[in-house]
């Protein structure tokens, strides 16, 4: 039994847009086409490969089909540079669409130049799935994306691992939220980027501090995080390459104890695309210029 690539695409595209109707419109046909198709292929497989709800979402049968789909629109892609038809797409001369995750403030600071190099020399579009480090290769494992910035070492089945650098992060306030700390940090406000947010937590854990005591603000951006930061509205942990220049300024100063390391590694297909490689050893010199090397010990 053979996969039909048309009707792997078509779930693909439905799970990529959420609705058939979207679907139908990305690849040109009727959303009554994109159904017969959706039903072709569970039938074909024998097995349920789409939760029919708003937004719509693969199976963990279906994460495997559109893994395959992702996977061809990959090697179609590079072989038709083979043959000469540079830079063309897999449909006519739309550009093949890379699905990548990527940690909130990698994205904010050194990961977007990387992929404008490669889309300066490929016809490429990403299209990007932002996440925490720790939770990236959750969707690697279910297909959707081909590639993540991810704190995991252990590859995920069928990726290959490499390290891409060490993201440190230090505590860091204004002045006048400093000299507050100073006199009782347990009551001075801190900024976490979301209520997955451990790093605030880690620090005033290794100071002898109750985590659950400080207020706490929530500001579920990178650049938002470092503003609110700046600002005043409390301290945060901010990477060192998001907080130089605010340093050596003087508009924050940091608040001293240990900094927290965070190792972060580029997980992928284990497949033989010349346009994934190219991404990878993008995103690898980006991380050279941007993070510290990640320990070895």
């Amino acid at each position: 039994m053979t996969i039909p690539i048309d009707l792997a695409e078509t779930l693909a595209a439905v799970v990529d847009t959420g609705t058939m109707d979207a679907a139908a419109r990305r690849l040109h046909i009727t959303p009554s086409a994109v159904s017969q198709r959706i039903r072709a292929l569970e039938e074909r497989v024998g097995q349920v490969l789409l939760v029919r709800a708003k937004p719509a979402r693969a199976t963990e049968a279906g994460a495997r089909v559109v893994r395959l789909a992702r996977q061809y629109a990959l090697l179609a892609h590079d072989t038709l540079v083979e043959l000469g038809i540079d830079g063309a797409g897999v449909a006519g001369d739309r550009a093949v669409s890379i699905p990548l995750a990527v940690n909130a403030d990698s994205m904010a600071t050194w990961f977007l130049a990387p992929l404008a190099d490669v889309a300066t020399d490929h016809r490429v579009v990403f299209d990007l799935h932002r996440d925490d480090q720790d939770f990236t290769a959750a969707l690697l494992e279910s297909g959707e994306v081909v590639a993540a910035v991810t704190s995991r070492t252990e590859p995920v089945a069928g990726c290959r691992v490499s390290a891409l650098g060490t993201m440190r992060y230090e505590a860091v306030a204004t002045p006048a939220v400093a000299e507050r700390m100073g006199e009782d940090a347990a009551s001075v406000p801190l900024v976490d980027f979301d209520r997955r947010d451990d790093l605030q937590s880690r620090w005033l854990r290794e100071r002898g501090i109750d985590p659950a005591t400080p207020p706490r603000h929530y500001v579920p951006g990178s650049n938002d995080f470092a503003i609110a930061v700046r600002a005043g509205l409390g301290w945060g942990m901010l990477p060192e390459v998001q907080s130089e220049d605010a340093l050596a300024a003087g508009r924050i100063v940091r608040l001293g104890g240990a900094p927290i390391d965070v190792p972060l590694y580029w997980q992928q297909w284990n497949i033989d695309s010349p346009l994934l490689r190219a991404t990878a050893d993008a995103v690898a010199a980006g991380a050279r210029r941007a993070l510290r090397p990640v320990s070895r010990r």
